[in-house]
């Protein structure tokens, strides 16, 4: 979700200021002491207008977030799916790649494609239909696949989007990083607009053209 605030926090009788982040799955705390509390071992979940408390087997940690208590409190009780993260709306026209042309044997690749067309999102195949594309997710495990951008941009719609999907952790110091993926996307002619964790295994970074280069819209093909 990516929700950062700087507030106070107590947790028993430790108390201290320092940084509150609202992830996916998740609610942290950085400060003198520091928790993690995962969404799925929160027994209750209250906010005021002062504060939030969230409960759990560690105890009760309350984050005084002020007015944005009570969105928190939402959006923990209802996370976002994967698609809303995304920005996956029902008839985009969406293409999902991979560079070396194998998607199979990936079951986070599998569950995506089975979640696109639950959607209703329009599945593209092949470079030409790709010209109409609104967003495509390019699947990238080494520095290699990272030469597809500039062929992808090309494809793009001027105002979509192009979501690279990298390995997360430790498999990306042996694959495609962070630094690789964003110096490719740049030179390439984009900028990065949105990380989001796209599964256990993989991070996916968002990269538009930006709106001072892009030409006018073409119309969608019938």
């Amino acid at each position: 979700m990516g929700q950062e605030a700087t507030c106070e926090a107590r947790l028993g009788k430790q108390a201290s200021r320092g940084r509150a982040l609202l992830e996916t799955k998740e609610l942290l705390f950085r400060g003198d002491f520091r928790v993690v509390v995962p969404f799925a071992e929160m027994t209750a979940v209250s906010a005021d207008a002062a504060a939030l408390k969230v409960t759990w087997r560690g105890g009760t940690l309350t984050l005084k977030l002020g007015s944005a208590a009570a969105r928190w409190a939402e959006k923990i009780r209802n996370p976002p799916s994967r698609l809303d993260k995304l920005g996956v709306k029902p008839g985009m026209a969406v293409a999902l790649v991979a560079a070396r042309g194998e998607l199979g044997g990936d079951d986070d690749l599998a569950g995506f494609v089975e979640e696109l067309t639950t959607r209703g999102a329009k599945l593209l195949k092949g470079a030409k239909a790709m010209a109409d594309a609104d967003l495509i997710f390019l699947v990238v495990d080494e520095k290699a696949d990272l030469k597809a951008l500039p062929k992808l941009v090309a494809t793009l719609r001027p105002d979509g989007g192009i979501w690279t999907l990298r390995p997360k952790g430790s498999a990306a110091l042996v694959g495609a990083g962070e630094a690789d993926v964003r110096n490719a996307a740049r030179a390439a002619g984009l900028v990065d607009v949105k990380v989001a964790s796209f599964s256990d295994k993989r991070t996916a970074e968002k990269f538009v053209v930006p709106v001072a280069k892009r030409a006018a819209p073409r119309a969608a093909k019938k």
